[in-house]
């Protein structure tokens, strides 16, 4: 499949993404590169076998890739939690425009990217907001998708399943 490209004008048309007219008009926030670093057809397609092969969210597919960018780690490690956080969720929205573009549709479950470090909920310091473990270093969860018409392989928990009912 082709990818999608999203502009900035059809982010903030989307019934989500006008939520975030303001990481759009922050100057420090990289959401320019964000958007040039989805619009990429081998990310786009490693997202989707994320889900079909790994069974994990399409962000786990490119999150390496994404957090190794100078441009977001600086941005992740030195900006307030509120910002980055802020930036965290766009991606999230940008992630999901363009795995509905591309058939998919949200499950409304999360799948794990990280094991965050305990941090005191009053914790302002830039950077204090990133994991311990797992496969990202400052995404936490993101979302899991299916295919509109139906997923080519069914789950272990789904398997398990029918193994169980044939004992």
């Amino acid at each position: 499949m082709s990818h999608a490209t999203v502009t900035r004008e059809e982010f903030l048309q989307d019934r989500q993404g006008r939520t975030f007219a303001d990481v759009l008009s922050e100057p420090q926030q990289p959401f320019e590169a964000v958007l040039a670093f989805f619009d990429d057809a081998d990310r786009q397609r490693r997202m989707e076998e994320s889900e079909i092969h790994h069974d994990r969210p399409p962000l786990a597919g490119v999150v390496r890739e994404f957090e190794a960018q100078p441009i977001f780690d600086q941005f992740l490690g030195t900006q307030h939690p509120r910002l980055t956080n802020r930036l965290r969720q766009a991606v999230g929205v940008l992630v999901r425009i363009i795995m509905e573009r591309r058939g998919w549709k949200k499950t409304g479950r999360k799948g794990s990217l990280g094991v965050r470090a305990v941090v005191a909920a009053e914790a302002a310091t830039p950077g204090a907001y990133h994991n311990t473990g797992g496969l990202a270093f400052w995404f936490l969860r993101a979302e899991r998708y299916e295919l509109e018409q139906g997923m080519p392989y069914r789950s272990v928990r789904k398997r398990l399943e029918v193994q169980d009912s044939r004992s």
